[in-house]
């Protein structure tokens, strides 16, 4: 269980409620009616502001020191065991699961969701109406539009020949679906409104407005059929 300490340089509105023990660093700033959930730590040290440290400090005032914050927008509801970087900026109505993990540099949007256990694993951009679920993990530089479904257990990479220390991030356009346990290749480019199915490993650009499945992912069909089928579905046809 985490001792409970929030910095003197942190600005919290009044109404933000705190479940438990949580840790708030550095210059952090919590909007209006943002509720904390317990064992959650706001502003942790990026490994750069740990470079002038020899050993890890046992003092959370030391920590302190080190962060220069995060910033969360007014109505968010960060579960239980969360970890949100320094630099990070969260705005408004941010929903997440329990054990996410957010690193330095990350930028999201309004009215977004994280499920359950996914990372965002550094100077990750998200645009607004973003729905990511469980376990999905977007490593360093991914950027994501508005209005994207990112299915569980979906995996981004940005190294396509590891380790070669040329990171590719991966491009998701606006208002895509990227379904659960599919791969997106370093580099690729999914175009807006497009679709990739469930298991599915992308290797190459997604044009706009197409389906794509399979490994390695093919053209299918067209997002207007796709929504079609959807349509259809949804009617019990």
């Amino acid at each position: 269980m985490l001792q409970n300490y929030v910095s003197k340089k942190a600005t919290i509105h009044r109404t933000v409620r705190f479940e438990g023990n949580n840790l708030v660093l550095g210059g952090s700033e919590i909007g209006e009616g943002t509720y904390i959930g317990f064992n959650t730590i706001i502003g942790y040290p990026s490994k750069r502001s740990f470079s002038s440290v020899r050993a890890m400090p046992e003092d959370l005032s030391v920590l302190d020191e080190l962060s220069s914050g995060a910033k969360i927008g007014s109505t968010c509801l960060i579960r239980s065991g969360s970890v949100v970087y320094e630099d990070v900026v969260i705005g408004k109505r941010l929903v997440t699961g329990h054990n996410i993990l957010i690193r330095e540099g990350s930028r999201i949007g309004e009215n977004c969701l994280i499920g359950t256990g996914s990372m965002l694993d550094g100077s990750v951009s998200i645009g607004s109406n973003v729905r990511i679920q469980s376990g999905v993990y977007l490593p360093h530089g991914t950027v994501v539009g508005e209005n994207v479904f990112i299915g569980p257990y979906a995996c981004v990479t940005n190294d396509r020949y590891p380790v070669s220390g040329r990171l590719t991030p991966v491009v998701i356009g606006n208002g895509c679906v990227i379904g659960a346990n599919s791969t997106l290749i370093s580099g690729v480019r999914v175009g807006d409104n497009s679709v990739v199915a469930a298991g599915s490993v992308v290797t190459r650009d997604v044009p706009p407005n197409t389906v794509v499945l399979g490994v390695p992912a093919r053209i299918y069909i067209t997002r207007e059929e796709y929504e079609a089928r959807r349509k259809k579905h949804e009617q019990g046809v």
